[in-house]
């Protein structure tokens, strides 16, 4: 009997353009389909809340992928080294297959069981899968900090290898014992988050392709000025199918073009990952030296209030009320809520880095750290610190109607647009009961960004601002 070759399934939970499933099925030999679930590897890292829900039903989606192939996805909660050790030695395995990862955590994680494997004789090799070019691809060993040189490179490559098709043949084994992914426990335990995501998402492979080609035949051809507008439905939403590898980047950018605004998001998303590769601190401590040791305020109330969409200010509500009914939040909200968290209220990033890391759906550690930085004026951001952004006049320029706020914040339905992101300065007999028992603002907002070029002024000398 011919042994099987072992897939290791991570970020890359698709059959389709996996080239580690394609390398092991060449031949027609047996694949040992395998993930597993390593809480301790990752340390404070292991995934969030939105994201252990997302793993479930993606895992659920790729199990009967596999299953309706006469296969079975085995499931085994521990340890990776030891649990890969005793497959292999279970099931006669003589080659183990995987995809590259590229947090610190994991590159070392791999470099070990690779080691061990190749000790007891066990082929092992490992692809790129989750990104259109590594890190060592496009920069040196120093990594770049800045994106323009960075996508120029990205670019001069040229176009990726077409995608690849889902093997053929395909033989999956379908006869090692697996654990249940009911007994992980994966979704949350409140009933009104879970219903949330589910109402607003279907993980796995399918639903990143029913996802991706309504995007790519409607708005990708307007996505460079519309990816702007929390009001309007002119970004992919494909970040989470991205995060858990149910679609590749690379199957993307052959769709969309290497040059087209789509696919400049997408080498936005590997910068940081080159990042985090060359820089693997950049989750816990600023970019930038002369920032460390930064004096942030030390607010509970006010982080509280941040979170649970309390602030005052209607466009940061907005976003932080859609992230936890949908565990996602519009990219433009993104940078409004953490502005307002780390410059108008200046608390530490760190803090708004880890409730977006347990409250998001598409949680990724390089894209997550950098985007905070990069607000907070810690990273890659040149203007860096000087780049306050203003809730209100973010809100009459990207949500002039007020269709975001109004969708979020019901309260504020019947708020006229002229009040609708200041309702605390409109006239008492323009507003109503629910209304008026929205919270008045935590922070002026002049006030707050004066204090906040203040304190960095004395920490680090003088600068400009700009809104």
């Amino acid at each position: 009997m011919t042994p099987p070759a072992l897939v290791w399934f991570r970020q890359d939970l698709r059959l389709a353009d996996n080239p580690a499933l394609a390398a092991a099925a060449a031949g027609g030999r047996p694949v040992l389909a395998l993930f597993v679930l390593d809480d301790e590897a990752p340390g404070r890292w292991r995934l969030g809340g939105a994201a252990r829900w997302w793993l479930h039903h993606s895992l659920d989606a790729l199990g009967r992928a596999i299953a309706a192939r006469g296969g079975r996805l085995v499931l085994r909660r521990g340890a990776a080294a030891a649990v890969l050790d005793e497959l292999v030695a279970t099931s006669g395995a003589t080659a183990v297959f995987w995809n590259r990862r590229y947090e610190p955590w994991a590159v070392a994680q791999d470099r070990a069981i690779k080691a061990a494997l190749a000790a007891r004789g066990v082929a092992v090799r490992s692809f790129k899968a989750s990104l259109v070019r590594e890190p060592w691809e496009v920069a040196a060993a120093e990594g770049l900090r800045v994106f323009s040189p960075f996508h120029r490179r990205w670019l001069e490559l040229g176009p990726p290898d077409p995608p690849l098709p889902v093997p053929d043949p395909l033989r999956l084994v379908g006869d090692v014992p697996s654990e249940s992914l009911a007994s992980w426990d994966l979704p949350p335990t409140q009933p009104d988050w879970a219903a949330g995501l589910r109402e607003t998402w279907r993980p796995g492979e399918a639903g990143a392709w029913e996802r991706a080609e309504r995007f790519l035949a409607v708005a990708a051809g307007r996505y460079g000025s519309a990816r702007h507008r929390p009001d309007r439905d002119g970004v992919s939403r494909l970040s989470p199918h991205l995060r858990f590898g149910e679609i590749s980047a690379r199957a993307l950018v052959h769709r969309a073009g290497l040059h087209s605004s789509f696919a400049r998001q997408l080498a936005w998303r590997e910068f940081a990952a080159q990042l985090l590769f060359y820089q693997p601190d950049l989750p816990e401590h600023e970019l930038q030296p002369a920032l460390r040791g930064f004096p942030w305020r030390d607010d509970a109330a006010g982080l509280r209030a941040w979170q649970r969409g309390r602030t005052g200010w209607p466009m940061v509500d907005a976003g932080m009320r859609e992230l936890r009914r949908t565990g996602w939040m519009h990219n433009r909200a993104r940078m409004i809520t953490a502005s307002l968290l780390t410059k108008h209220l200046l608390l530490d990033w760190r803090a708004g880095q880890d409730w977006f890391w347990d409250n998001l759906v598409d949680a990724d550690l390089a894209s997550n750290a950098m985007s905070w930085q990069w607000v907070a004026g810690t990273g890659t951001d040149t203007r860096g610190f000087a780049r306050i952004f203003n809730p209100v006049k973010q809100g009459a320029e990207q949500d002039p109607q007020g269709a975001y706020v109004r969708r979020w914040m019901p309260e504020l339905a019947g708020v006229p647009d002229a009040w609708l992101h200041r309702p605390h300065e409109a006239p008492p007999e323009l507003l109503d009961a629910a209304a008026r028992g929205y919270p008045r603002p935590i922070v002026d907002l002049a006030a707050g960004r004066a204090r906040a070029l203040t304190v960095y002024a004395a920490h680090v000398g003088g600068i400009g601002a700009e809104e």
